[in-house]
């Protein structure tokens, strides 16, 4: 027997659809790395960009604080400064506060932005310890 939702929808002479996904933000950072069989995940509502177990990007186009749209990149703070000679646009991600975080921007509205952005893919690619993370694993619920 159809769940009433189900039934009402079939009564209506509609077929259940799914809440469309969002458009991928900068969709060519993804054809970029095609080739490395890269998986997505939202996070944040953005776009989480992984290679194996690895998350390498993050992918963020949204209206609301557009400072911080552009291609987030999985990092550490001992590498922000060789980074910052490869991008010199690069910087702190401003909506997860004023301390300098791990993860740094390469911002949408810089004006090296897509040059940049296909760099950080190359540097992908060619397995640079720089950026990627593997992330801490998921605690789980105690039922």
């Amino acid at each position: 027997m159809p769940s009433p939702r189900r039934a009402r929808n079939m009564l209506d002479g509609g077929v259940l659809t799914a809440k469309p996904r969002k458009t991928v933000p900068h969709p060519f950072v993804l054809e970029v790395l095609a080739d490395l069989s890269p998986t997505t995940r939202p996070m944040f509502g953005c776009m989480a960009v992984y290679i194996g177990i690895r998350i390498v990007l993050i992918l963020r186009d949204r209206p609301k604080a557009p400072a911080d749209n552009g291609v987030w990149l999985a990092t550490t703070g001992e590498h922000h400064e060789s980074l910052r000679c490869e991008f010199p646009n690069m910087r702190s991600i401003g909506v997860l506060g004023h301390n300098v975080t791990h993860w740094q921007i390469l911002p949408a509205d810089a004006p090296d932005f897509e040059e940049s952005a296909l760099r950080a893919c190359e540097l992908i690619a060619a397995k640079d310890p720089r950026i990627g993370k593997i992330p801490r694993a998921r605690r789980v619920k105690k039922s």
